[in-house]
């Protein structure tokens, strides 16, 4: 019995009309990256077991996808490590490569080998495939795009109030019709651990506060108590649950939360600027709010964190980032401070089919089809195809005499725009009968005339 055609969870197939939009939030990307300085790279598909574990945390290892060791080397396997049940070592032995994660990670690494091969500040785009071992649901999956971006060699905190724009700016483009861009700061959060006296349990204070909004102030105390942080601190913390008011008086009140926390408050400055500036430049539609409860990547951010999430859709956030002071230390390149951010195409394109925010154009299939009446009539067209498509318009000739019920569903499944009839009677007084698929309209034109029309 045949095998019935499948793929992995978490992973998809593409039909045309799929691939043209994800282009179109591709190309809209792109465009403002271009318009804002950035140059594209791009890096293998796979990196060294190596280059990548360890990066992550412990939870970002464990979706790490390994690649298992093809011929020779598979005698390399740590039998021993198996036998003392130290299965992480021989996993090890038997991966020497594995699937990117992100592009965070691999450009550090790009930056460290070829650092006298670019010139800093190095502006980069990458538009490219991740993968991570998750569990597939909506919004999320195993295979997907990142379209980041990044600037290193410089702590300016000027291209922070250049990526809050450029988000506005991607974001507007794509015609969503709501979204918040969310700022915090890493200094802000450590502030925040070292002014409730639990300096070492940064991670399970911020982690937990991060779901203040999915599991409630009542849920983020109990959490932070199987943490083992002391009812002291969760005491000091608490106001911090209910903190709301514009984003001068969120400044002001933390301001007053951390004057004991010189990082904090140098946290707060960082932000400060990157508010009033862009207050000053203006927005085309985003919100700009300070959220205190903000907290993602904090094995490598070090000062500004980015998050978006776009209005009246359950979807989890659009866009993320922030600033890493020494992400290329991994490597070997110590004070490299860079920051970056990277919009979530997958999320997007889910968002703008939900709301049928893709524009028309981009859905319109082939502009125009011949229709095959035989052989002689075959010859001419391929003549006029040629010639139509010298002109830039993409048009195809039907590949046989088929009944004309069937070249017309062809076209009906191919969206196709206009239809050509030439048939003998048009050959001999040398012009086609061209039919709007959508109005019903025929008329009668040359080939010169045709093409004149299709370009209007």
């Amino acid at each position: 019995m045949a095998q019935k055609p499948s793929i992995p969870k978490g992973t998809r197939d593409f039909l045309p009309m799929e691939v043209s939009r994800r282009n179109y939030i591709f190309t809209t990307i792109k465009k403002a990256y271009e318009k804002y300085g950035f140059s594209p790279i791009e890096t293998p598909s796979f990196e060294l077991s190596t280059t990548l574990l360890g990066k992550y945390g412990e939870e970002g290892d464990r979706l790490i996808f390994r690649i298992l060791n093809s011929g020779e080397k598979m005698k390399k396997a740590d039998l021993d490590a198996l036998n003392q049940d130290n299965l992480p070592r021989f996993a090890n032995s038997l991966s020497e490569k594995a699937l990117r994660y992100d592009l965070t990670v691999p450009f550090a690494r790009f930056v460290v080998q070829h650092q006298n091969e670019i010139a800093f500040p190095f502006k980069r785009y990458q538009i490219q495939p991740v993968w991570r071992a998750d569990r597939p649901q909506h919004g999320r999956y195993q295979e997907f795009f990142q379209c980041d971006a990044d600037v290193v060699g410089s702590d300016s905190l000027v291209y922070e109030v250049d990526f809050v724009q450029l988000l506005d700016e991607v974001l507007n483009d794509l015609k969503i019709p709501g979204f918040t861009i969310k700022m915090n700061n890493r200094k802000i959060l450590t502030g925040i651990a070292e002014v409730s006296g639990e300096a070492d349990r940064l991670i399970d204070i911020t982690v937990a506060i991060d779901k203040l909004d999915k599991i409630g102030e009542e849920g983020v105390i109990n959490e932070l108590r199987e943490k083992g942080v002391s009812d002291n601190a969760i005491q000091k913390i608490s106001p911090l649950f209910s903190f709301s008011g514009t984003n001068n008086e969120k400044l002001e009140m933390m301001r007053t939360f951390l004057a004991a926390s010189e990082g904090g408050l140098q946290g707060l400055d960082e932000l400060q600027f990157v508010l009033e500036s862009t207050t000053e430049l203006g927005l085309e539609k985003a919100d700009l709010e300070f959220d205190i409860t903000l907290a993602r990547g904090l094995n490598y951010y070090t000062g500004a964190i980015f998050e978006v999430k776009a209005h009246g859709v359950k979807m989890g956030s659009i866009v993320g980032g922030g600033r890493y002071d020494d992400l290329t230390g991994l490597f070997g390149m110590k004070g490299m401070s860079g920051v970056g951010i990277s919009f979530g195409a997958d999320r997007i394109y889910d968002i703008l089919t939900e709301l049928d925010l893709f524009p028309a154009v981009i859905d319109k299939g082939l502009t125009l089809m011949f229709v095959n009446f035989g052989e002689n009539e075959q010859k001419a067209c391929m003549k006029m195809v040629r010639e139509i498509r010298k002109e830039g318009i993409d048009c195809e000739l039907y590949p046989s005499s088929a009944k004309m019920q069937k070249q017309m569903k062809y076209a009906n499944d191919r969206n196709v725009q206009y239809v050509a009839l030439v048939g003998e009677e048009e050959l001999n007084r040398n012009v086609l009968k061209l039919k709007n698929m959508e109005s019903g309209e025929q008329e009668e034109l040359t080939l010169k005339e045709l093409i004149q029309k299709i370009r209007r």
